[in-house]
């Protein structure tokens, strides 16, 4: 085509030439001999010179009449701050109406409790209620200020100190909120150039946290140790000796139930040399004979974890975070981690409470057997139930069932389970949850139905729970097989 066009112009070129060649026949100026394409050359140059000096035409400018503005100011529609709201958006959980322990009020009616994370049983206990009231005695509510300025207090180093010596670790820092410490901890530690290996099933906080990282994130298959390995050694070449790697997972999954097989874990972190940042929040007070979490279940030094962080609004039925570790893993945080230097500090009678229910659970480790006692006869109650299975660990206190046979679609799944739960609530006064997760979560894993086991639950609560489950979904049958 371009070469087509090159003949044309040639052509048309040597025609003007010609055309001007028999004119200026024999014409001399200035010494120079005129020909037809020395004309025709000129033309060319003083056609280009003309358009690229000559001024852009611009329509005259016409001021809008009153009624224009207006018109246009109500045809104007600005864009959205937020996407469309749909109808299971709207969707409000029930409101708690008492204290979330085994058994609380909703609409004026007691029903058993399987959605609160209650696993020791704790919400209530009168040891863990007077140690608050002391505290807000002495301190008032809140520090209204950060650690790093005037919000430390005798209780919030007191709550460090102890938790250190309960994990057998150097030092530990606390955090305002639950999800912060993790959200907090990765981008402290990781940061733009660095790998960081993490698995497909963690929870949004530590999506969150790998977010803020900047670094280059890499998912392997939810607890699959050859797609681990897999994954690591791809990572694994000269280029990146020096940069800094990590794997993240949590010890207990919340979006599946599944404890993580540390002691493969820490094998192939030694075998390629990367680092591992462990989340706690749903194992610590849970997992190990004496509730230390997932380096005690597996018996392994906890020396070779190199950060551990956790919640404590769930075993130890209070708020606030920790992370714990070396004396350098913990003092990096102290400038370092953002929920930390930029927030209030954790309410003083919370770091009081964490106290008391830590010694508690050091005092009392026979709550622990009476947790797997209740989590085995969950398990024995449920492992029937029609067009459901049983998808969490056996050891796990977050106990989820999933669709036998799913639908293939998200959201009918997730509508077939919240009729479920609505029916087991309304019929059999029994609160129960589904894994239904915001539409910021990324997580991938198929939705189930939860429910959290407590220690403080009774036989005669699961029975129930048991029964009402098999014979709504039983109903449900033609739905959900």
């Amino acid at each position: 085509m371009a070469s087509a066009v090159v003949n044309i112009a040639t052509a048309a070129l040597d025609w003007v030439a010609v055309a001007f060649d028999a004119p200026f026949a024999g014409a001399v100026v200035f010494g120079v001999h005129i020909n037809g394409h020395l004309v025709a050359e000129v033309l060319l140059i003083a056609v280009l010179l003309f358009q690229l000096t000559r001024k852009s035409y611009k329509p005259p400018k016409k001021p809008l009449t009153e009624k224009e503005i207006d018109d246009l100011c109500e045809e104007w529609v600005p864009e959205p701050l937020h996407p469309p709201i749909t109808k299971e958006m709207k969707v409000e959980p029930p409101t708690i109406e008492s204290a979330a322990g085994p058994h609380t009020i909703i609409e004026g009616k007691e029903v058993v409790n399987f959605a609160s994370a209650n696993y020791l049983g704790l919400i209530g206990n009168e040891n863990i209620i007077d140690s608050c009231v002391a505290s807000l005695e002495k301190y008032g509510v809140g520090s209204c200020s950060s650690r790093v300025f005037y919000g430390t207090t005798n209780d919030h180093i007191d709550c460090e100190t102890r938790i250190a010596k309960f994990m057998s670790t150097p030092d530990s820092i606390l955090y305002s909120y639950g999800i912060s410490a993790i959200f907090s901890v990765i981008p402290a530690f990781c940061k733009k150039g660095d790998i960081i290996v993490a698995d497909e099933g963690v929870h949004w906080g530590v999506q969150n946290g790998l977010h803020l990282s900047r670094s280059t994130v890499v998912y392997f298959k939810h607890n699959d140790m050859a797609s681990l390995e897999s994954t690591l050694e791809k990572l694994t070449n000269k280029k990146a000796e020096k940069v800094r790697r990590y794997i993240v997972v949590e010890a207990l999954y919340q979006n599946s139930g599944q404890i993580a097989p540390l002691n493969s874990i820490v094998r192939l972190k030694e075998k390629y040399h990367f680092r591992v940042i462990l989340e706690e929040s749903h194992s610590f007070g849970v997992l190990g004979n004496t509730g230390r979490g997932l380096t005690e279940h597996y018996g392994i030094p906890i020396e070779k974890i190199d950060i551990i962080t956790a919640g404590m609004g769930n075993a130890l039925a209070t708020d606030g975070g920790f992370c714990t570790g070396s004396g350098r893993v913990v003092d990096h945080q102290r400038l370092n981690g953002s929920g930390y230097v930029f927030s209030a500090s954790l309410p003083p009678y919370l770091a009081n409470a964490a106290i008391a229910a830590v010694n508690y659970l050091e005092d009392n480790p026979s709550v622990l057997t009476v947790l797997r006692r209740n989590i085995s006869l969950v398990w024995e109650g449920l492992s029937d139930v029609p067009g459901l299975t049983m998808a969490s660990d056996p050891l796990s206190p977050i106990v989820i069932l999933k669709l036998k046979n799913s639908t293939g679609s998200l959201k009918s799944d997730l509508e077939l389970l919240n009729k479920i739960v609505e029916r087991v609530l309304v019929e059999d006064s029994i609160l129960i949850v589904s894994t239904k997760r915001s539409v910021l979560d990324k997580c991938r894993l198929p939705v189930g139905i939860r429910l959290f086991v407590s220690a403080g639950h009774n036989e005669s609560d699961i029975k129930k729970v048991s029964e009402s489950l098999r014979r709504v979904a039983c109903e449900n049958w033609p739905d959900i097989a």
